[in-house]
């Protein structure tokens, strides 16, 4: 589905990826787990081209869209939830959803995605016309990717979903990426909660300092001892 092969990014004198390769399955839950400075938020960036590449190819469904610009890319179904969850404050739940579907123009279709956010994530209905900035941490989460899925993405890719949370929304969120991926959405996903990233996911990649050191089945690389000593505190 998406092929990264052998992209560069630079900040400024700082080489921030090297090289990395990386393949998405179609059909599957991808994760990309390393250190704080690791590359993984300038890898996604990169897919969205919102840092340039100096070199490299990123092909998505047999489509290079290395060059393509963000607009395209969304597009083309590749949608980014961003860390931090940057949603619209001074706009309601609602709102929020609509700004989603800005690239969208099947009205039936929205209205379907609409109830179907609604479905996985029950309190942003409960909330529907509440401002976005007087959710909780774990609503506007939800939030940020309820609104990423109005997009209508074949790719969802989450930026630190769980940053932040308490562990009991941490569970909701994780269950939700689930059945995000039953519904048919690929996920990549960035997280730094390693050992529930690496639960669910059917295939990780582990970075450091711009590279990709480790990469294998989840469960394989949970039981890694090298990724229990440096991620997983055991």
């Amino acid at each position: 589905m998406l092929k990264i092969e052998n992209v560069h990014v630079y900040y400024g004198g700082i080489h921030a990826l090297r090289g990395i390769n990386m393949d998405v399955e179609d059909g599957a839950i991808i994760s990309l787990i390393g250190a704080n400075g690791a590359g993984k938020s300038t890898t996604l960036k990169s897919i969205m081209s919102l840092v340039n590449k100096t070199e490299g190819t990123i092909t998505f469904n047999g489509k290079d869209i290395t060059k393509m610009g963000t607009r395209d890319i969304v597009k083309e179904g590749i949608v980014l939830c961003p860390e931090g969850r940057r949603v619209f404050p001074d706009l309601t739940v609602a709102e929020n959803l609509i700004m989603g579907s800005y690239l969208r123009k099947d009205k039936e279709g929205i209205k379907k995605d609409t109830e179907w956010v609604y479905e996985l994530f029950p309190r942003m209905k409960e909330r529907e016309w509440q401002l976005a900035g007087t959710l909780s941490g774990g609503e506007q989460q939800m939030l940020a990717v309820g609104r990423a899925l109005m997009a209508k993405p074949k790719l969802l890719m989450l930026d630190e979903p769980s940053l932040g949370l308490a562990p009991l929304v941490i569970k909701d969120i994780f269950s939700i990426i689930k059945q995000i991926r039953e519904s048919g959405v690929n996920v990549l996903l960035i997280e730094q909660n390693a050992k529930a990233a690496l639960e669910i996911s059917d295939f990780a990649y582990v970075m450091e300092t711009g590279v990709v050191t480790m990469s294998g089945k989840g469960k394989d690389l949970l039981n890694d001892e090298r990724v229990q000593k440096a991620y997983l505190g055991e």
